[in-house]
This record gives structure tokens, sequence and C-alpha cells, in this order.
């Protein structure tokens, strides 16, 4: 008589090939099927995780898509206004120096309203990490042309495209941000495959040490898409991103002051 394998006995230790950190809840995640947000939360959480600052972690996000990161990231967090994020975040790391303590923001919050905290934070050099998604459209409030958003570009506001005479060039955040002399490390990434997955956690891993080690200002752009906002499926929005974000915003590490130095 073969013997049943009851599920107890498959599910130990030993055969687990991935589980999901403890970091997140388990509340089933709200965002659009598709969208880069869900996956910038996992790798985040799962830095916080394998560096084992858990408790002493503190997550400031403010409007937008970014304000549901309270519903899904298992650690303690505090909510800004929109824009303000670095503002909180900067108070929050002043009166609790040995906590780690980043933002989680989307274009529309920290390259429109909060353009000028997100630039004086990294002039000042604040001791915390930046995480910036740029979807190139505010994707929560009805899709709205966002500072990011590229030329051309069909959004509810701009129906016949972004036109560049009247409504003026796309906002590199993060090379202008680089030429601050408070940032140590601005970085642009990905999450649509699971190489730019590796490489996006691994500089998320990198911007937390920067801030264990108190070299400044880490900011690490992640260029991600927004499926419903541009009116596309999933696999044509990352096509879409691939083709025409990319370009404009170019992924890879545009500041690295530790590594010039060495």
């Amino acid at each position: 008589m073969e013997e049943i394998l009851k599920i107890e006995d498959i599910i130990k230790e030993e055969n687990i090939v991935f589980k999901k950190t403890p970091n997140l809840t388990d509340k089933v995640m709200s965002y659009c099927p598709g969208c880069g947000h869900g996956v910038a939360h996992r790798i985040t959480m799962e830095v916080i995780e394998e560096m084992g600052i858990t408790e002493d972690t503190i997550g400031v996000a403010p409007v937008g898509c970014s304000v549901l990161a309270y519903e899904f990231m298992n650690i303690d967090m505090q909510q800004a206004a929109h824009g303000r994020a670095p503002a909180v975040a900067t108070g929050l790391k002043r009166v609790y120096p040995n906590k780690y303590v980043f933002t989680y923001q989307g274009d529309g919050d920290l390259a429109a309203i909060g353009t000028a905290e997100t630039i004086h934070a990294c002039n000042r050099g604040e001791h915390i990490v930046i995480i910036f998604v740029n979807n190139g459209i505010y994707g929560m409030t009805g899709g709205q042309m966002a500072p990011t958003t590229l030329k051309g570009m069909k959004t509810s506001t701009s129906p016949y495209g972004r036109d560049l005479d009247i409504m003026g060039n796309p906002l590199k955040m993060t090379e202008l941000i680089a030429q601050l002399p408070g940032t140590c490390f601005v970085t642009r990434q990905a999450v649509h495959t699971p190489s730019a997955v590796r490489k996006a956690k691994k500089a998320i891993r990198k911007a937390f040490e920067n801030q264990k080690e108190k070299k400044g200002l880490s900011f690490v752009e992640i260029v991600s898409n927004c499926n419903s906002g541009w009116k596309m499926t999933p696999l044509q929005s990352n096509k879409w991103m691939e083709e025409n974000m990319f370009p404009e915003y170019i992924l890879g590490d545009i500041k690295d002051e530790w590594k010039l130095l060495k």
C-alpha cells in the first residue's frame, strides 16, 4: 500500500525554495495587475529583513499610489502630506539618528509638489534613503501629466501628447540629484524582468548600507509602468516602457561617490 504524503511532510524548511518576507503583511496587493509597485515593495522589505534591521526601520510614504504602502509594509510607517516625505524623514532621522529611515514616493509627488523638499534634503546630505518610483504619470488621481511625462506622451491632461513648447521638458530628477554634494549614491533601476529585479534589490541594499555608514543621502529611482494609466495591457506597457521610457531615463548608476574614491 502506497504511503500518502501529508502536506506537513512536504512543507519543510529544507524544501522551501521561496517564501514571503514577514516584512510584508498578508493583505492581498491592491495595485493594478502588472504594476511595478508590488515588486518594489517586496524587494525593499526583503532587504530590510536580510539586513536584520526590521525593528530599527521607519518608512515614510505620502499621497498617491505610494500611500498604499501602509497596507503592505509590515514595519513602522509614518504618513506625510503630498510631497513632504523627505522633510518628514529628515525630522525622523534627526530625532532617531540610529534608525534606518526611507521614503517611498512616486514621480507626481517627488518631482512636482515635493521638488523643494527633495532637492534640499539631498543637498543637505541627510542620512536617509529615497526610493522614487517613476512611471511618467499621476497613476492614482486620474492619469494626469506629471513632470516626468515624456515628449508626445498622451495623458488625461495632455490628450494630444506633451507639447514641449507649452509644457516644457520631462524632468530628470535623478540626474539633477546626482549633482548635489549631499548625495553619495544615485541610481536608476527597473523591476520588469528577473534580471532587473536583482539589480534593483542590490541597489536598495547598497542604499541602506550607505545610511548605516552615514555616507549621505542615497537616491534609488525605479522606472516602472502604469498600464492602467497608459491604457495598455501589462505586457504592452512593459514593451512600451522599454522602447520609450528607457531611452529617456537610462538605467544604471549615475553617481557612486565612494566607488570613485577607491
